[in-house]
């Protein structure tokens, strides 16, 4: 199939086991050359806390994706739409209609619901979501279940599996404390507000970046094979310096009797790293071994590209 350059592969990015990754680096504010960062925001309202893919465009050539945006204030923007055109990443914004939300900072498409969505506030609000055109219909919200002192959330990943559905989540961490990825079935009630099953935990230390600014999971995304990706991020500040990776952290799986079961890495394998970015955003696109990466990188604003990180 034929792909725009946003949607090509940055091999480059791959990497083996024990040996220092690759990287194709930019700087900010220069022209993207083929298969690197599209920048999609100009300033610290506008970069992607979260992301998730909401279809192909015409002919099958682009991406659509929703993003989410951590503003805090009355009025500002929480969500917008990205359109791949032949090589750039257009954005729209999408109108958000109900209780406005605080500090957004993941979004996941629901299985077997066409345009519905979840999405995550930092504190562990819920929100359930019907997208249509250019607005976003709340059904409904729910906090949480489990949440610990201190938790600050930053992801979240949806996986169905023999008619199950089960949710994935994380309080981020900071420097020396872990983060802890949560994970429990999940269903909804007929108002469409999330009810969630028995709640598991885990601790999880990246293995890139290091150092006290490290949020060890930025967000959490599941392959067709069930892996489970996870970015991590060092955040310095608003005018950074940044620096991000993906790794795969371990696997999960969903019994026929909707049981959830999660496996982490003894020691993560870091699949890509990204300096100078802040990632926030990990999704892998449906049908394809690509991941949708986005960053939030306050002042300097946002960017989106693709690599290659979730084939089996």
């Amino acid at each position: 199939m034929q792909r725009t350059a946003w949607l090509i592969a940055a091999t480059a990015l791959l990497t083996t086991p024990g040996t220092a990754p690759a990287v194709a680096t930019a700087t900010h504010g220069t022209a993207p050359a083929a298969g690197a960062w599209q920048k999609v925001g100009s300033d610290a309202r506008s970069g992607v806390s979260g992301i998730a893919f909401e279809g192909r465009t015409a002919h099958g050539a682009g991406v659509r994706a929703l993003i989410v945006h951590d503003n805090k204030k009355t009025g500002q923007q929480r969500l917008s739409r990205i359109t791949d055109k032949e090589g750039s990443a257009d954005v729209s914004p999408v109108t958000w209609d109900g209780p406005e939300p605080m500090d957004l900072e993941a979004i996941e498409a629901v299985p077997g619901k066409p345009s519905e969505y979840l999405v995550l506030a930092s504190r562990g609000i819920v929100y359930h979501l019907r997208v249509s055109g250019s607005t976003a219909k709340v059904l409904d919200y729910a906090p949480l279940p489990a949440i610990g002192q201190g938790d600050n959330f930053e992801s979240l990943a949806l996986v169905a599996r023999h008619g199950h559905l089960a949710a994935l989540w994380a309080d981020r961490g900071a420097g020396h404390r872990p983060a802890t990825l949560y994970t429990a079935p999940l269903t909804f009630d007929e108002y469409g507000q999330p009810q969630f099953g028995g709640v598991t935990h885990r601790t999880y230390r990246a293995a890139y970046p290091a150092g006290d600014a490290v949020r060890h999971i930025s967000d959490i995304s599941v392959t067709d094979s069930g892996r489970i990706l996870v970015s991590s991020a060092s955040d310095a500040g608003d005018d950074g310096p940044f620096d991000s990776a993906v790794s795969d952290a371990g696997r999960v799986t969903v019994s026929a009797a909707g049981q959830v079961r999660v496996t982490l890495a003894a020691s993560p394998d870091v699949l890509a790293r990204f300096p100078q970015y802040k990632i926030e955003g990990v999704e892998c696109l449906p049908g394809s071994s690509d991941a949708l990466l986005g960053t939030d990188d306050e002042n300097l604003g946002g960017y989106v590209r693709t690599a290659p990180l979730c084939g089996s």
